[in-house]
């Protein structure tokens, strides 16, 4: 019995039969008279208080946005708290000071500074390499859900897998259509084709005449406005469905060669026919291989993420067919300017693209943006962006550094390399003019989007679905029959006329930068 009840006591804490009580201290004793994050990121650092009570920490108002505190446990008359700094998107250092209390005696403070964030930094002078067609396309404009559009699902019946330029919605185009983009500014434009169901059956793909007749007069309205266009193969891409009509189907095709080399047959034989429809038409008209090829899971799936150079190698064969198809047909299209989507158009993946051989040398790189994408296509739930923008109304990434670090990759990778890169769509949904704050947010975000593309040499096509209202999805800025602007869409427009084509030296974007909302 007694060698069991010497091993219970071994396994009990040592008491001390005379402990030392600790003294309450007369005074506030803190760890640390200053905390500093010495970066502009997100980060907590820890304070040690001593004190003759349970002390109280009590942050300004005016810096409750970006400090928290975590409390901890008060034993012995200490406690250590963690002073919580959410990431500075400014670029200023920001600081205040935090009041520490405890009954009985003096308060005292801690002061508590935070980094800046760098500032962006606008593009080296180019390089004798460096190659960019901002001059040549200057802002453009998307004619979206138009000649994209088709039938889908059980309703579309006979039709299904055809497009059709008036079945999502917008009127046919016109002249006067292209005459409208053209005054509100825009020097170039984007029509994004479907081809579909309209493509022949091998060997030859000969596309319906019908539908490539109608593209072609729709192109040449754009070029009578005075309009760079560019042309391109959009919802022929498959995201993972059945439908046999979406035959660019790179999930299939990266596990089965015979299926990509059939892909591969059908690239080729429709780009020679809308390559030999356009040969005439000169530099003006530039070629565009794809949309947004992607498995279906926009980079996340399983399968891309395991390994995506796979699906990548899959789309740089497609991008190489097509070059190789479109330059094979000579004439005009022996020298024009050619443009090639990373995968998802995502900027993301395109550091891992490899782009097509081409005795041109003008091939041309495709991305989009939409970033911070919850933000400018979600439900529309956050009325803020950007550093001035309140935490919980704005999303919690995408704001101004993060637009700079995508355009700046961008740039390095690519244009100061000599090669050229775009956006082939970007803009962000509507927001009502009603609602002030979400109004000057939305405007900020399309001017300081804009002023960053034009710094950083990316041309720029705003997408334009032709949708009217605000909230989710909704794009509509020109009305795709009479050219004319839709609902409020004019104070947006004049919004990028300014921010891409000011050149005014007190007009940079630093001061658009400064100019952000202060709600």
């Amino acid at each position: 019995m007694s060698v069991l009840l010497l091993s219970a006591r071994a396994c009990e804490d040592p008491v001390n039969p005379d402990p030392e009580e600790p003294k309450a201290p007369e005074a506030i004793w803190l760890s640390a008279d200053e905390l500093v994050y010495t970066t502009s990121a997100a980060g907590n650092l820890p304070l040690t208080v001593k004190a003759p009570a349970r002390p109280k920490l009590e942050i300004p108002s005016d810096a409750k946005g970006w400090l928290s505190i975590t409390d901890g446990t008060f034993k012995d008359y200490s406690i250590t708290f963690y002073i919580n700094a959410s990431e500075n998107t400014t670029y200023e250092e920001r600081s205040t000071s935090i009041t520490v209390s405890s009954s009985g005696v003096p308060s005292v403070t801690v002061k508590v500074t935070q980094a800046a964030a760098e500032k962006p930094s606008t593009p080296d002078t180019p390089t004798a390499e460096a190659r960019s067609l901002d001059s040549f396309f200057g802002l453009g404009w998307n004619m979206g859900n138009h000649f994209d559009a088709y039938y889908n699902g059980s309703w579309a019946g006979a039709k299904e897998g055809y497009p059709d330029e008036e079945v999502w919605g917008n009127a046919k185009a016109t002249q006067a259509t292209f005459d409208g983009v053209k005054a509100a500014g825009f020097t170039s434009v984007r029509i994004p084709v479907s081809w579909l169901n309209t493509i022949g059956p091998a060997p030859d793909y000969k596309i319906d005449e019908t539908w490539l007749n109608r593209v072609y007069e729709v192109v040449q309205f754009a070029h009578n406005s005075g309009l760079k266009v560019i042309l391109n193969m959009h919802h022929d891409e498959n995201h993972g469905t059945t439908n046999s009509y979406e035959w660019q189907d790179i999930k299939t095709a990266v596990n089965n060669s015979a299926v990509n080399e059939a892909i591969k047959a059908k690239i080729k034989g429709s780009w020679t026919n809308i390559a030999n429809k356009f040969k005439d038409c000169g530099d003006w008209l530039f070629l565009e291989s794809f949309n947004e090829i992607n498995d279906g899971g926009w980079g996340w799936s399983s399968d891309y993420k395991s390994h995506p150079e796979r699906q990548n190698a899959i789309l740089d064969e497609w991008n190489q067919v097509f070059v190789d198809a479109v330059r094979a047909t000579g004439g005009n299209n022996a020298t024009r300017w050619l443009g090639v989507p990373s995968y998802c158009a995502s900027p993301d993946f395109a550091k891992n693209m490899k782009i097509p051989t081409d005795p041109a040398g003008k091939v041309a790189v495709a991305v989009h943006f939409y970033d911070p994408s919850d933000y400018t296509i979600g439900e529309t739930q956050y009325s803020d962006w950007g550093h001035t923008g309140e935490s919980g109304k704005k999303a919690s990434w995408g704001d101004e550094s993060h637009v700079n670090d995508v355009f700046g990759m961008l740039y390095s990778n690519f244009i100061a390399k000599g090669i050229p890169v775009y956006l082939g769509e970007y803009g962000c949904s509507m927001r009502a003019q009603s609602n002030a704050r979400a109004w000057k947010f939305y405007l900020y975000y399309m001017e300081y989007v804009t002023k960053a593309a034009k710094t950083y040499r990316l041309p720029c096509f705003l997408w334009d679905n032709g949708v009217s209202g605000d909230g989710q999805e909704k794009h509509g800025y020109i009305n795709h029959g009479t050219g004319q602007p839709i609902g409020n869409s004019s104070a947006v427009l004049n919004i990028l006329k300014k921010a891409w084509f000011t050149e005014a030296e007190g007009y940079t974007l630093e001061t658009v930068y400064n100019s952000a909302p202060k709600i």
